[in-house]
């Protein structure tokens, strides 16, 4: 074999080596980055305890996100992104009903898998911090997804319009999750549990069932 291609190959299985290495920090620091602000808030969590807990150097988050806002922005980018991608394999075909009740379960299920998510964006919200044109720009994009479903069952405007029924629809979900860890002393068992989280999923289903229900009588 050439001495160049065993140079190059040699040099290809460096980068890749150093690219993986680069990763698997990476990941490390944006969870260990998620749960400490999630559980301590932006202002209660520094670069340092990020560090200690993802095993690496300080020096490294700087160079690998600038600063704390720079991390917490990344942290809620890959959230983002995780959204995205399950509202775009949602079905823009079939009954009205049906494509509520697919884009209801896939943000119940969203909202499951990233049980901190609505923590870090309430904890945002509240404080007014600078993150929140990210925040606004995402939240628009859920918003037009669920009003373009129900667009053409409801008025543009008033009580019964989309963006109320936008709260609502997302509140059942986010509330129930923020709650939980109140709500399994209260019912004296998880609320995470499989059976408890196939009864929010049925309950969302009959509230939504009950709406629709009432808007086409209504129509009628």
């Amino acid at each position: 074999m050439p001495a160049k291609t065993t140079a190059r190959k040699t040099k290809d299985r460096k980068e890749r080596k150093d690219r993986n290495k680069d990763e698997g920090r990476s990941a490390r620091i944006l969870e260990a980055a998620d749960a400490l602000f999630c559980e301590r808030g932006f202002a209660g969590t520094s670069l340092r305890d990020v560090a200690k807990d993802a095993e690496v150097n300080k020096g490294l988050i700087v160079y690998y996100y600038q600063n704390k806002a720079g991390l917490f922005s990344a942290v809620l980018e890959r959230y983002y992104e995780a959204h995205g991608a399950a509202l775009a394999g949602l079905s823009q075909e079939g009954p009205l009903r049906e494509r509520i009740h697919a884009m209801l379960d896939g943000y119940f299920s969203f909202i499951g898998d990233n049980r901190r998510y609505a923590r870090l964006i309430q904890q945002e919200v509240a404080r007014s911090g600078e993150h929140l044109p990210l925040i606004r720009k995402n939240l628009r994009g859920l918003f037009e997804v669920v009003a373009g479903e129900l667009g053409e069952a409801l008025p543009a405007e008033g009580p019964l319009s989309p963006k109320h029924f936008f709260l609502t629809l997302s509140g059942m979900t986010i509330s129930y999750f923020t709650y939980a860890p109140a709500l399994k002393a209260l019912w004296g068992s998880s609320p995470v549990g499989e059976l408890a989280l196939a009864e929010r999923r049925e309950h969302i289903h009959w509230v939504v069932d009950a709406l629709l229900d009432r808007l086409e009588r209504d129509a009628a």
